[in-house]
C-alpha cells in the first residue's frame, strides 16, 4: 500500500512518501483489513525484511524504492559503478531490445549492485536473465542515478544500446 495504492486504505503520504506508523494501524483497522496490525508488529517486518523495502524513522514508514504513486524520496544524483544489473526473464527480452527498460507503471527502473541479487530478482518470474547495463556510458550520457536506502540503484530509463544480454 506504500509504495502503489495507499488511498485503498483512505491514508494519503506526505510529499516524500512517509506516514505516521499510528495512523497507518489505525487506517488498517478502520479499512477492515482482516488481520490487526500493531506498530510493533510493523517494526519487526522493517527490522527483518532482507530487501530493507522499508524505512522507520521517529515513528513514520515510507517505502525506499518501487514505487508507482508520485513521491519525491529526496535523493540525489549519484555517479553510478562501471556496471549495473538488471533481473528479468527471457519472455520480456524482444521488448527490452527494442524499447530498453521502462519503469512501466513504476517511477524508476530498478537496477542492482551485483549479479546475484539480479539473479534473484529475475527468478521470482521464471528462469532468470541477467542484463548488464553500462551505467557509466549512461552516465556520461547525460543519464541520472540515484542510490536508494536499501541499495537499489534507480535510473528513469534503460536505453537498449547501453544493455547487454550477461546469460549468454
Amino acid at each position: 500500500m506504500l509504495r502503489h495504492n495507499p488511498a485503498s486504505i483512505g491514508v494519503e503520504l506526505d510529499p516524500a512518501g512517509w506516514i505516521d506508523v499510528d495512523v497507518l494501524v489505525a487506517q488498517l483497522r478502520t479499512a477492515g483489513k482482516p488481520v490487526a496490525v500493531t506498530a510493533e508488529q510493523i517494526a519487526e517486518v522493517v527490522a527483518v525484511n532482507d530487501k530493507k523495502r522499508f524505512e522507520l524513522v521517529g515513528g513514520r514508514i515510507r517505502a525506499a524504492q518501487g514505487h508507482s504513486v508520485d513521491v519525491d524520496l529526496g535523493l540525489e544524483p549519484i555517479e553510478p559503478p562501471m556496471v549495473l544489473w538488471h533481473g528479468t526473464v527471457g519472455r520480456f527480452l524482444d521488448s527490452i531490445n527494442a524499447k530498453g527498460l521502462v519503469a512501466g507503471n513504476r517511477t524508476h527502473v530498478h537496477l542492482s549492485a551485483d549479479i546475484d541479487t539480479a539473479r534473484n530478482v529475475g527468478s521470482r518470474r521464471g528462469k532468470p536473465v541477467i542484463l548488464r547495463i553500462d551505467a557509466a556510458g549512461m552516465h556520461a550520457d547525460g543519464h541520472q542515478f540515484y542510490r536508494s536506502a536499501n541499495g537499489v540503484w534507480l535510473v528513469a530509463a534503460v536505453p537498449a544500446k547501453w544493455i547487454r544480454n550477461a546469460s549468454r
